[in-house]
């Protein structure tokens, strides 16, 4: 009589055991990384958000959809358009008597550029067909007036720019102390500054 061999079970218990513990294995290991994202205004969903504000405090760029840039109705390249900004950001067109007079800023103080960088808007708004490329480019040159302008007084008050500042508050060595003192500084820096960029609903053609 033949004798018939039962085959023999895979026991699944102690595979779902090694595929739980490979799980756990890559979650713990694995390291995601957080986006810092861009400092931007959302766009608002109509005008009103901009209407009560002077025109003088209002600094439009406009991409069409050749990639022409426009500066407040006038055509500029891009090359210019940093050195732009940076003139209407500093302007400090306010009277010397003025409560809100700018004793740091370094503009000409012309009449029909911002009263103070604090009250300085940036606006970006683009054709749906604009080429993308273009379009971070722009954002890249208004981020960068800013930066510029808080480099040149963050060096007037600390003695060093304020990427260097921004770059050693997130170093893990620092202590906490440490931490704390670059902190005030920046925030300073932003209060003379404020990064007050708008980007408006895309318009179609």
């Amino acid at each position: 009589m033949k004798n018939h061999r039962v085959p023999q079970e895979v026991n699944a218990g102690s595979m779902a055991d090694i595929a739980f513990l490979l799980l756990i294995f890559f979650l713990v290991t694995t390291s995601i990384e957080n986006d810092a994202g861009l400092n931007r205004l959302m766009p608002p969903e109509n005008n009103d958000v901009i209407a009560d504000i002077k025109e003088r405090n209002l600094f439009d760029i406009s991409i069409n959809e050749t990639d022409q840039i426009m500066a407040n109705g006038e055509v500029i390249e891009l090359s210019s358009l940093r050195k732009n900004i940076m003139a209407f950001i500093d302007n400090g067109g306010l009277l010397v008597q003025s409560e809100e007079y700018c004793d740091y800023c370094k503009g000409e103080r012309l009449t029909d550029l911002s009263e103070h960088p604090t009250k300085a808007i940036v606006t970006i708004k683009a054709l749906r067909n604009t080429s993308y490329p273009v379009y971070v480019s722009v954002q890249n040159e208004v981020v960068g007036a800013y930066n510029m302008l808080r480099n040149r007084e963050s060096k007037r008050l600390f003695n060093t720019s304020f990427e260097a500042i921004n770059t050693a508050y997130y170093k893990e060595e620092i202590t906490e102390e440490q931490r704390g003192q670059l902190k005030k500084r920046l925030e300073i820096i932003r209060a003379l500054y404020p990064q007050k960029i708008i980007e408006l609903a895309t318009i179609n053609n």
